[in-house]
């Protein structure tokens, strides 16, 4: 019944510390705060990266981010980079830094589906993604440390058992913990809407929009095992497919009307 108590309190505070949660100074951070932060990041990055000495690899990176990123209309200060890692990874920052790792290349397979991976992460950061994760970030700390309090200060209010102390205090710190990793994380809405955008972008840019679910199969091919969709942020491979196969007549319109196609482009060697 203490322990019943203990939740029910832990409950309210959450709900107490996510509404009065607001940024410090009570205001969100503008895009040139986010992208000069970026910035430095990306330049951190860049100072202890090894590039890529690949030839065919970098001058096709350039070449598919320079057209993804005139696709997005964006003026972001672009800049493209081919990182030497086993890493199947690429990503792109507020602002448009952007960094591509070796290891995702061989699965890529072709230039079309690097236009739909750069199409993804480029829309990330036109959708203003990583804005929207650093205020949910900061709301969040706020939550999991008022929800951290709250476990201490009702355990021992609360709790004459010892073991009831202890599972309040455990129950509060997985519960701070949850809240903190999954800030981390792009939301699985964010995902998803990366996807459409980025595969518009990819057939605005010239390159087969239908290239984008082929490369997610190639991808679920190369992923080992996976958390379960609902433990994810990102979409499964099947329902990611899907959306993309969904939303492909009005990605094949904007492909037809692009000025130059290149269909799936040269092939990943």
């Amino acid at each position: 019944m203490r322990l019943l108590r203990v939740f029910t309190i832990l409950l309210i505070v959450s709900f107490i510390s996510y509404g009065c949660a607001s940024l410090p100074g009570g205001k969100e951070p503008s895009d040139a705060d986010i992208n000069a932060e970026a910035a430095k990041a990306y330049a951190d990055v860049k100072s202890k990266a090894r590039f890529s000495s690949n030839a065919e690899w970098n001058g096709m990176v350039q070449r598919v981010a320079r057209r993804i990123e005139v696709a997005s209309g964006e003026p972001f200060q672009w800049e493209a980079v081919l990182i030497e890692s086993p890493e199947v990874n690429a990503w792109c920052m507020p602002g448009g830094k952007i960094a591509v790792y070796t290891g995702i290349m061989p699965v890529l397979k072709t230039e079309g589906a690097l236009a739909a991976v750069l199409g993804h992460e480029v829309a990330h950061a036109t959708k203003r993604h990583g804005k929207q994760r650093y205020a949910r970030a900061i709301k969040d700390a706020y939550l999991g440390a008022g929800i951290g309090i709250a476990g201490v200060v009702a355990s021992q209010f609360l709790c004459k058992d010892p073991k009831c102390k202890l599972f309040a205090g455990l129950g509060a710190a997985a519960a701070g913990l949850a809240v903190t990793f999954f800030s981390l994380k792009y939301s699985r809405g964010d995902e998803t809407e990366a996807d459409q955008v980025g595969q518009q972008y990819m057939a605005k840019a010239g390159y087969d929009p239908s290239e984008a679910s082929r490369l997610w199969e190639r991808m679920a091919s190369a992923g080992g095992s996976k958390p379960p969709e609902l433990l994810s942020t990102h979409p499964s491979d099947s329902t990611r497919r899907a959306n993309l196969d969904g939303w492909l007549p009005g990605a094949m319109a904007l492909y037809n009307a692009a000025p130059q196609k290149y269909g799936t482009g040269a092939p990943v060697r």
